[in-house]
């Protein structure tokens, strides 16, 4: 049985990937992401991060950082789905 991906990892994969693209974004991003996690609780699996649970988060942040945070969550949440974090996390249907 495999171990499930953590949120710290594909964190990391963006945070290298962020890096490439919008160096001057990353050390922000990194801050918004570790507090993310934290919110989840460490080390968090990646399905505990949802819709739902990003906007629990959301309303937690002073309201100057929200829209930010907000955008972060969407490219965030694109990274994963196009490459394949999200598939990749899904839990196997196991027989009961």
């Amino acid at each position: 049985m495999g171990r499930p991906a953590l949120l710290e990892h594909a964190a990391a994969d963006y945070l290298n990937e962020l890096a490439r693209q919008r160096p001057w974004t990353r050390s922000r991003a990194e801050e918004l992401l570790e507090s993310l996690e934290a919110f989840l609780g460490e080390p968090a699996p990646l399905l505990a991060y949802t819709r739902l649970t990003g906007e629990a988060w959301l309303r937690t942040l002073p309201s100057t950082d929200q829209t930010e945070a907000a955008e972060l969550l969407g490219d965030f949440r694109a990274y994963l789905r196009d490459w394949g974090w999200l598939d990749h996390a899904r839990p196997v249907n196991q027989p009961d």
